[in-house]
């Protein structure tokens, strides 16, 4: 309790709190393609490697705007750019409400809707930027569960669809942003302090770090993976086991429910253990799990895998995000768009890459073993970084020397 207590004054909580719920309504919209995946292949006759196109497109729509997000949150401030973030994400849902009738439009629907995934970028400096050293890895989970946003998508939007037509579902969708809308208005402030007046230069500079292109990497695989991986779920559940289109929704929604409710254990167990250990461990262990779902077991076991998975990628994403604020605490804004964006091109190209190669392969089990590769391949990166490190322990340069060290 007491605990609790410092931590509440530690910070600025009603921040904290907007911060979450931003990001959750945020992240809601941005899966909505996904969730209503099903429903847009049925209509226009999608075969699988352009189901994992569509679905995929509002994940390079976050990619291409969380670096330019991350930027302006920096020099005008998170809650000026949320609000304005907030405003635009209106537009695709109104366009795919009332016009959307051809799959060029819902393309170019899903690439707007980017400006709602790329809510990462400004949610999670706004409240790291009120918190001490010491809380970032529990703050930056907090907010970051904003992942949960999928669940509601993937849990409410095939029942609209199904129900009231996936049009009104995009419709519907502007209400809770609206009432976020003002919440944040209202309770959201700026760290003081907090704003940076620097050329683009700059700004960009912390980014040719080796320790950015790393988090970059392992973001890539832990949210790229999450994000990627639910977003192909309704999807994969119809076209390999014939369930239905609520029961897709229903088993996805269970699937990434513990993956976004982990991510702040993920960040407090790296506070107490550090990231580097952390992240791999979940690294060793998706792998593990993605090669069991590459047999393509029954769905009775290949669910629990699923969960099992989205799991680890949700504490692997605090992990992660547990480093970057201590590496990068004066550039937190640019980075954390950076490194966003390459977790949001991991989600993009995974759909696609499973959709490709169940095309190619005729089944999805190449798919999910490429993606067990990638990450071993990050793991024996962070392992050959920490070797380095070690070697070269008199550099001050890297965060990921201080929890080695």
């Amino acid at each position: 309790m007491k605990k609790m207590q410092e931590f509440l004054k530690a910070g600025h909580f009603p921040t904290l709190i907007s911060s979450f719920l931003y990001f959750d309504c945020s992240f809601m919209i941005w899966m909505l393609l996904a969730a209503l995946g099903v429903f847009l292949s049925e209509e226009f006759s999608l075969g699988p490697a352009q189901k994992g196109f569509i679905v995929s497109i509002p994940l390079l729509g976050g990619t291409l705007m969380r670096i330019p997000l991350g930027i302006l949150s920096d020099r005008f401030g998170s809650k000026k750019v949320a609000l304005w973030g907030m405003t635009i994400s209106m537009i695709p849902l109104f366009w795919g409400w009332r016009f959307a009738g051809t799959l060029s439009e819902v393309a170019c629907i899903g690439l707007l809707l980017g400006v709602a995934g790329a809510s990462f970028a400004v949610a999670l400096p706004l409240a790291s930027r009120w918190y001490p050293a010491r809380y970032q890895g529990l703050v930056l989970g907090i907010a970051g569960a904003g992942n949960s946003g999928s669940v509601l998508a993937t849990l409410f939007a095939p029942a609209l669809a199904k129900n009231f037509g996936w049009h009104a579902v995009f419709g519907l969708a502007m209400i809770p942003m609206a009432c976020v809308f003002f919440f944040f208005l209202f309770t959201a402030k700026d760290c003081p302090g907090s704003l940076s007046k620097k050329s683009l230069k700059e700004y960009l500079a912390p980014i040719k770090s080796r320790d950015a292109l790393t988090f970059c990497i392992l973001y890539s695989i832990t949210f790229g993976g999450f994000v990627g991986i639910a977003s192909f779920l309704p999807i994969f559940f119809y076209d390999q086991y014939g369930i239905g289109k609520l029961t897709t929704g229903l088993y996805t929604s269970y699937c990434i429910l513990g993956a976004s409710l982990l991510r702040p254990l993920g960040g407090y167990l790296s506070d107490k253990f550090g990231g580097v250990f952390m992240i791999t461990i979940v690294l060793l262990f998706l792998a593990t799990v993605l090669i069991g779902i590459s047999f393509l077991p029954p769905v009775a076991l290949v669910l629990p895998l699923f969960i099992l998975l989205m799991a680890s990628l949700g504490i692997g994403n605090g992990s992660v995000f547990q480093l970057v604020p201590l590496r990068f605490k004066k550039d937190i804004g640019v980075v954390t768009g950076f490194v966003g964006a390459f977790g949001g091109l991991g989600g993009f190209l995974i759909p696609n890459l499973l959709g490709s190669l169940k095309s190619l392969t005729g089944s999805f089990s190449f798919g999910f073993l490429a993606v067990a590769i990638a990450s071993i391949s990050a793991c024996a990166l962070v392992f050959f970084m920490n070797i380095l490190i070690w070697k070269n322990s008199d550099s001050t340069e890297s965060d990921l020397e201080m929890e080695a060290t």
